[in-house]
Order: structure tokens, then C-alpha cells, then sequence
């Protein structure tokens, strides 16, 4: 299967410039063409006459051309390209826009398959830019894939059949006895079959195969990952583990739910084998104090910690957070984040290389090669679906073999969480604090606003503090609410003598936390923002969140940014402002008014977008599906699952030749290779 590997150029047809356009759909080797699977099939058996297709329809005629093409310029940049075709029953005309080689492909006399939506009246037929098959007599289903400019599904479907004509598929990855096993087909007749099927039947058969395929390939990764981190470490904790002097000197009482991630992290650090636990809790369910009983408990058995934030404003609110819990204890709390100047910066890296500091607390700036420890011990990440596998890794390799402890604020569904999180033993935190509220939520459209607008002054007035969420920074032609723009009108209208600040992402380092340090302190009254303070962001005092053009953000989205409120005894409360006219997406923000359980929120989030869009583009660290879809395939999860558990309890790093196929799927599909292999 070596072709596999070998660049698409080597595909009769494909040069170096359309390669270029067949690298905008992440298609750079002839394997990536082959697992380039079609979204849906047009079915060309069903064929209509002409007088009898339906306007509006979509339909598949079979008809001859009438008269060569005509040529239309309608203005500079749009050609219109027309022709007549005709059967026994009648006549329609065919458009195609931009496509100058079409008269070239359709001749006259000859007879065509068209496929498209039908248009015009009952007595004028009309169809718009269809597929057209050489073969009158074709009589199958066609491929449809997704496409980019410039590169046409004709020209995608014919480098796809000269990949297949020219790869060896006798090979199969998968070993004879699995495939009879689970009775699925062989590599070969899934690829044809899925590209180019005869029936829907042999459709599902190839897809069966691949998916399966692509759910064994990932949980074996994951599993080997897990496993990976099992090898022995030199950072066992040895002292018993005792947190009532620390639990003792925190202003409030600490959860039950707390108190058990604690012990079964503590536990997890007495072991040989290095702790990889996942402390996941809704928002506001004290996540960082568990992170700071943690660095504790490492700090008085002689080993640093470091804890890793996706932002820096993120970093800054833990190293705050972290020096006031830990200060009393005598454990020393350090920065690191580029926005320090480069003296600090040496400085912070100095007394990390020294054991001066106990705890570091920084961003992406600790991954770089010249940040050494003297006695890591302990790696927590936070929010790590902002990190992914890889980077993980690449901190915790900065000791040898040290603890890993992640924290996650979002809830992931167990659908979801089963495979991002194949590779960590899970606490959840499903307690809040004592006198938490519930925030009252609405969903208002933008008459409201006004009304909106004064509610939040008679807080205000009563000393609380307010956010105003805006999905972009500065006004464009779409006409969503952008945060600079707001700031200037409401400043000088609905705010006039009231402190109003603005945060967003391109404001520099120590802009953001002058004005996020103004808002904590109170300084700062309303806060204007885009999405930066999605997570993390603790503003007892704050009590309303706005978010304006709700509907821009997914539900899980949205239940973060209503996390930054209600983080006091106070009652608080969250609107969102739409005016969608769309019945299906005010119906999904309705969610929101519904619950406030993030786990229930997430499950109905991951249905509606699917995992790739759930966290955003490509965040969550989990490799790419290009078939899988782990919201409708769970039950070929589970029998991939129980198949990954045999397979790697008698060949643990796949290095039997039976098992070199899988080897090599597994490695294709994580770009990260060497955190699971090496």
C-alpha cells in the first residue's frame, strides 16, 4: 500500500496547480484522496421524460443536444453558457455559469444524462449548471464531494478512479479474522464502493467497513496513549496525604464533590505509575481549588508544579487565584506569559531552573525549549481542549513522567467525552458552592433592548457589575454587533456617566490586564467584550450578562459566557438578544432559557453541530473523522472500543506483523504519532 503514501501528483491529470487546489481540501497524497469520501450520491436510475419532470424537482432526464452552445457575457466576470436539449416528450434549457469547456464536453447530436433541479414552468423547462454523464445509458449512483474553485466534482471524481486503478488493494489493514469477526468487507470493495457504488446496499456495506476502521484506529491511539503514561515515574508522592491545614485556612467550605476529586488525585500521586485524571465540572464548580490542594500537596513533597491556560487572561485570574490559596502555606506562585517583558521572563524561567519557585502559572510560553524545572511533578492544563494531545505532551516532558491533572469547564457529553478522554481516569465536580443561584435566563429580541438597558443601570446603580457580549470586534458589512462600535454609542447614550470598559483579543497583553484587573477591582462597571472571557473569568460582583447576536454562538458557547455571572449569593441573570427568523435556531436558543445543566446543554450542542464544530475549528485535539460520526455511530464505538481492549492486551504497541496494518492506521490518523509510538 506504499502508493498510498505517494504525492497526488503521481495522479494521471493532476499537476502542481490543480495539486494546489486539491490542498485546499487537505488532499496532499494519494491516500488522502482515497479517504476523501463523498458527502452524498445523485442516483441517475431514476429517469423522468422531460414533459414529465416537475419544476422545482430534482430530476435526471436523458436527452440529446439540439444546437451548439451559446456564449452570453452578462457582465464582466459572468459568461452564462446555454444550450437546447430535447427528448420524445419535449425540450429544456440547460445554463451553465463560467464554465467555458462545456461546449467542448457536450456535442451536438449526442445524447447526456442531466441531473439537477428542475426550473422554469410547465411549458418552459429550464435547469441551472447540472451533472451531466457521458453515458446515456448509465444507470447508477454518482459521488458527490465536497469542492473548492476551481477544482470541478468531474475532475475530483476522475482522479479518485485513477487512484483506485493504481493502488494495490489487496492489502488490507484490517486482519482476515477481525473482518469475518464483524463481518465486514474487504479494503478493497469499500474504497470502490464507497466512491463508486452500483447499489445504496453496497453503499452501507463500505461505509460499515471504514467506519469501523476509522473508531478502531482512534481508540487504539487513545488507549496507547493511556497506556503510555502508565510507564513507571520518579515523582511518586510519598508523604500521606493530609489537607485539612490547607482546607482549614480557605474563606468558605469546600464540597463534598471537591474534597473526593482531591483524595482520588492524591491518591492517583502516591502511585508509580503518574496520575492522568480529568477534573471536569460545570461552571462555577471550584475546579481551581482542587488545582491548588493539588500544588500543594506536590509542594510539600519537594516537586513544583505548572499549570497551563489558554489565555492570558485566563493565566493571570489562576496565578491570582493560586497565590492567595497558596500564600499562607508558604508555596511560591510565578507568572509566565508572553506579555511579560524578556527581564521578567528571565527572571521566572531562572527561578523555575533553581526550585526558587514552587508553582508556575503561564500560557503556550511555557511549552517553549527553554523553560526548564528542577522538579516538575505536576502538569495541570486548563480548559485543555484548547491544547490537544500533543501539547500536553510536550509540557509534561519537561519532567520525567510527572502528574498530569486537567481541568475542563465545558461540559463534554459522554458520547463526546469517551473518546477525547479515552486516555484519563474522570472526577466530576457535580456540586456548586453553598448559595449559589440559579441565573434567570431570556431570550429577547432587540426591541428589548432599550428595556434591557435600563434593567442593567438599576444594578449598576446598586453596585453591581454588568457584561455586554459582542461577536466581533469592529464593525463590518454583516451588521452584527461588534464591541468597539458598541462602546462608542453606548458610552455616550445609555451609559453616559458610567465606567465602561472594552476587551477583546487584539488589545495587547498588558491592555487586557489593566482593564480586566479594573474590572475585577470594580473600577470598571460595564464591560463591553467579545468572547475572551468565555472561561475562566471570576467576577463575584458581576450579575448580568448580555450576549447580542446570540444565535452566532453554539449552545455550549453560550452556557460559558452565562457561566461568568452567578457566581455569588446574588441572584443574576443572562439575556440573549436575537432577531433570527429562523424557527429551528430560536428553538435551540431556547435550550438556554430552559436548563442551566451543562452536561444536558452539551449532549443537545454536540447533536445539532457535531464534534468538529463543538469546540470550534479543529480544538478539542482529537484527529480528524473524515467518516465516523460519533453522535450516530456509537454502537460501532462500542464493538471499535472492546475490539481496541483485546487486541492491546496481547500486543500492546501493535508490533505483531498481523496487527502492522493497524499500526500504520493508527499513526495515519494521528498526526501526533510519536506521543502514542515513541
Amino acid at each position: 500500500m506504499f502508493f498510498f503514501e505517494r504525492d497526488i501528483t503521481n495522479i494521471k491529470g493532476v499537476g502542481e496547480k490543480r495539486a494546489r487546489l486539491f490542498k485546499n481540501l487537505g488532499i496532499e497524497k494519494v491516500g488522502d484522496l482515497l479517504r476523501f469520501y463523498p458527502r452524498s450520491y445523485q442516483d441517475f436510475s431514476d429517469k423522468v421524460n422531460i414533459s414529465d419532470s416537475v419544476p422545482g424537482e430534482i430530476c435526471c432526464i436523458a436527452a440529446m443536444v439540439m444546437a451548439p452552445v451559446r456564449e452570453v457575457m452578462v457582465r464582466r466576470g459572468l459568461t452564462l453558457y446555454k444550450l437546447r436539449v430535447a427528448d420524445d416528450t419535449g425540450e429544456c434549457e440547460i445554463t451553465f455559469f463560467n464554465n467555458k469547456y462545456v461546449g467542448d464536453m457536450l456535442k451536438v447530436g449526442a445524447r447526456y444524462l442531466f441531473y439537477g433541479r428542475m426550473g422554469g414552468s410547465l411549458l418552459r423547462r429550464e435547469m441551472s449548471s447540472p451533472e451531466f454523464e457521458q453515458n446515456a445509458q448509465f444507470s447508477g449512483l454518482m459521488p458527490v464531494y465536497p469542492s473548492t474553485a476551481g477544482l470541478t466534482p468531474r475532475m475530483i471524481r476522475a482522479a479518485v478512479a485513477q487512484a483506485i486503478f493504481l493502488c494495490d488493494l489487496d492489502e488490507d489493514p484490517l486482519p482476515a479474522s477481525l473482518r469475518s469477526r464483524f463481518a465486514l468487507c474487504h479494503l478493497r470493495f469499500a474504497l470502490e464502493n464507497i466512491h463508486f457504488p452500483k447499489t445504496r446496499q453496497d453503499i452501507e456495506t463500505a461505509r460499515m467497513r471504514l467506519i469501523f476502521e476509522e473508531l478502531l484506529a482512534l481508540q487504539l491511539g487513545m488507549m496507547m496513549m493511556k497506556n503510555r503514561s502508565r510507564s513507571a515515574t520518579s515523582v511518586t508522592c510519598t508523604i500521606a496525604p493530609d489537607f485539612s491545614s490547607f482546607f482549614d485556612q480557605l474563606p468558605f467550605e469546600p464540597t463534598n464533590a471537591q474534597k473526593r476529586a482531591v483524595a482520588q488525585a492524591a491518591e492517583d500521586m502516591r502511585k508509580s505509575t503518574p496520575m492522568n485524571r480529568l477534573i471536569e465540572g460545570d461552571v462555577g464548580s471550584g475546579k481551581t481549588v482542587v488545582a491548588a490542594a493539588l500544588c500543594y500537596y506536590a509542594a510539600i513533597c519537594g516537586l513544583q508544579s505548572a499549570l497551563m491556560a489558554p489565555t492570558e487572561i485566563l493565566a493571570l485570574q489562576h496565578w491570582r487565584t493560586l497565590t492567595k490559596l497558596l500564600l499562607k502555606s508558604g508555596i511560591s506562585v510565578g507568572l509566565l506569559s508572553g506579555g511579560l517583558k524578556p527581564a521578567e521572563k528571565r527572571s521566572i524561567k531562572k527561578m523555575l531552573a533553581s526550585r526558587e519557585l514552587d508553582v508556575v502559572v503561564g500560557t503556550h510560553a511555557l511549552l517553549q525549549e527553554d523553560v526548564g524545572f528542577d522538579s516538575l511533578g505536576l502538569v495541570i492544563t486548563d480548559e485543555q481542549h484548547r491544547f490537544g494531545v500533543e501539547q500536553r505532551a510536550r509540557l509534561s516532558s519537561k519532567g520525567q513522567n510527572p502528574h498530569v491533572l486537567i481541568m475542563s469547564a465545558t461540559p463534554i457529553p459522554r458520547t463526546l467525552g469517551l473518546i477525547i478522554y479515552g486516555d484519563l481516569d474522570i472526577s466530576v465536580l457535580d456540586e456548586l458552592p453553598l448559595g449559589r443561584q440559579s441565573v434567570k435566563t431570556y431570550l429577547v429580541d432587540s426591541s428589548k433592548r432599550q428595556r434591557i438597558y435600563a434593567f442593567i443601570r438599576q444594578h449598576l446603580d446598586k453596585g453591581f457589575q454588568a457584561y455586554i457580549i459582542c461577536p466581533l470586534v469592529e464593525a463590518d458589512e454583516s451588521g452584527l454587533a461588534a464591541a468597539e462600535d458598541y462602546v462608542d454609542r453606548i458610552a455616550k447614550e445609555a451609559f453616559s456617566g458610567y465606567r465602561v470598559g472594552m476587551l477583546h483579543g487584539r488589545l495587547k497583553a498588558h491592555e487586557k490586564e489593566r482593564i480586566m484587573s479594573e474590572f475585577i477591582c470594580g473600577a470598571l462597571q460595564l464591560l463591553v467584550s467579545t468572547t475572551v472571557v468565555e472561561v475562566g473569568i471570576d467576577v463575584p460582583n458581576a450579575v448580568i450578562m448580555v450576549v447580542e447576536n446570540a444565535e452566532r454562538f453554539g449552545l455550549s458557547q453560550l452556557h460559558q459566557l452565562r457561566g461568568r455571572v452567578g457566581r455569588s449569593s446574588a441572584q443574576s441573570y443572562c439575556m440573549l438578544i436575537s432577531d433570527t427568523g429562523s424557527e429551528e435556531t430560536a428553538k435551540r436558543l431556547k435550550i438556554m432559557t430552559e436548563t442551566g445543566d451543562g452536561f444536558k446543554i452539551a449532549e443537545r450542542d454536540l447533536q445539532l453541530r457535531g464534534p468538529g464544530d463543538f469546540f470550534g475549528h479543529r480544538q478539542h485535539g482529537l484527529p480528524e473523522l473524515r467518516i465516523a460520526n460519533l453522535t450516530q455511530d456509537m454502537s460501532v464505538l462500542r464493538e471499535a472500543r472492546e475490539c481496541a481492549i483485546g487486541i492491546l492486551e496481547t500486543d500492546p504497541f501493535l508490533r505483531s506483523p498481523e496487527n502492522a496494518g493497524l499500526r500504520m492506521l493508527t499513526a495515519r490518523l494521528f498526526s501526533y504519532e510519536n506521543v502514542i509510538f515513541n
